[in-house]
């Protein structure tokens, strides 16, 4: 078997490079064992992406194990994906699939072997009592604590590791761990859909679809890979929604729904209070013990009173709240005072804008209470990407790099 030909997640950054190396001899076999690793890279891209909602609060990895025989054709003996109620990590489901022809073989995973004992056993022994000859890694643990070690235990123990394959694409699919794992803050997306004249709600405030089913069919696949969707309480009251993952895709825990509500005004023939099944959550000023509060609580949700700042629910304390629950991702699905104060607190880490192609020409703007800066001065989206869905488009980009900002 050949190396697959899935480019699926390819990386602009590894192209480039491969595309500047000079055409010697020993340029194109370079070119050709890079390009040979990077197509097995996304075969465990892919393997990783299975673990979407099943792998929390652990990272997502895929391995590879590929073993070439005498006529230097390549071929799968072993490959495998890490759920956190299996217990076991990629890397040992794919030995075990391997068995004896793990021997002498590459293995290829998008995150750094670990090599401590947690809930199993450290993966770099694993790999070195199996006899694999050489290691791919996408990215190094980004866990300060971890990083590098388990790729010196492979090299000191003889091993040839290779570092970096498909690096941006392997970041981005653990971005949400990674700020996790050295802030214990979740990472903020901040979603919203919005008409071509940056309008984010039809005339008088009926609640009509602006973007395509293409477009929605998206958001839920945001939603089932994230773990809360947060809100503040002008959404609830203006739209009543419910706030759910309609994939019907397995997930382990259940998406926390959690809504800012400062007063504690949530109707409690609210959708979202009507659907509690102890996967809701109000942050408020006021007190857990008030009448409301107590029928909230009857009707299944929590309620965790927090601290205010500046008049306001402090965002902070409702994100460190979150963190402490070990809630990776959360995505911001609010109105322009929400998104405004998530914005100028600093609190967002991604942001994603659909676009449908329709012009209102109202004045319901995605961002309210937003300090006016100089052009010059107002943060800009960094590694833009843009979409199509159906007859929209989605531009999306980052805030942070929470691999170098933390």
């Amino acid at each position: 078997m050949t190396a697959p030909t899935n480019t699926r997640n390819t990386s602009t950054k590894n192209t480039k490079h491969l595309n500047s190396v000079p055409s010697t001899g020993s340029a194109r076999l370079t070119d050709s064992v890079r390009l040979t690793d990077e197509a097995w890279m996304a075969r465990a891209l892919v393997l990783a992406h299975r673990g979407v909602a099943l792998s929390h609060p652990n990272p997502l990895v895929g391995a590879v194990i590929v073993k070439e025989d005498g006529a230097k054709n390549a071929r799968v003996v072993g490959e495998g994906f890490h759920t956190y109620d299996a217990r076991k990590h990629a890397e040992i489901v794919a030995l075990e699939g391997a068995r004896a022809h793990a021997r002498h073989s590459t293995l290829y995973v998008n995150l750094e072997p670990c090599c401590h004992t947690g809930r199993t056993g450290p993966c770099t022994k694993a790999i070195i009592d199996a006899g694999v000859k050489r290691v791919v890694v996408a990215m190094r643990d980004p866990n300060p604590a971890v990083a590098g070690r388990g790729i010196r235990e492979l090299r000191a123990a003889g091993i040839e590791v290779v570092l970096g394959v498909r690096e941006d694409d392997a970041r981005r699919l653990n971005e949400a761990f990674a700020k996790w794992i050295r802030t214990k803050l979740p990472f903020v997306t901040l979603k919203t859909a919005l008409t071509l004249d940056g309008q984010i709600a039809s005339p008088g405030g009926t609640v009509t679809w602006i973007t395509s089913p293409e477009s929605r069919a998206e958001v839920q696949t945001l939603r089932h890979a994230a773990d809360a969707l947060l809100t503040g309480i002008g959404t609830v009251l203006a739209d009543d929604p419910r706030m759910t993952d309609r994939t019907a895709l397995p997930r382990r825990t259940p998406l926390l729904r959690a809504v800012v509500d400062s007063r504690l005004r949530i109707p409690v023939k609210s959708q979202i209070v009507r659907s509690a099944q102890n996967d809701t959550l109000i942050f408020t000023a006021q007190s857990p013990d008030s009448p409301k509060a107590k029928l909230l609580r009857k009707a299944g949700v929590e309620i965790v009173q927090v601290r205010l700042r500046g008049g306001h629910v402090d965002l902070r304390d409702v994100l460190r709240e979150l963190g402490k629950r070990e809630i990776l991702s959360v995505i911001l699905e609010a109105g322009s005072d929400s998104n405004g104060a998530m914005l100028q607190a600093d609190l967002v880490d991604k942001m994603i804008l659909f676009y449908a192609p329709k012009v209102l020409g109202t004045v319901t703007t995605p961002v309210a209470r937003y300090r006016a800066r100089a052009i010059d001065k107002t943060p800009a989206l960094q590694n833009l990407t843009l979409r199509r869905f159906g007859p929209d488009f989605a531009v999306e980009g980052y805030f942070h790099d929470v691999y170098r900002n933390h």
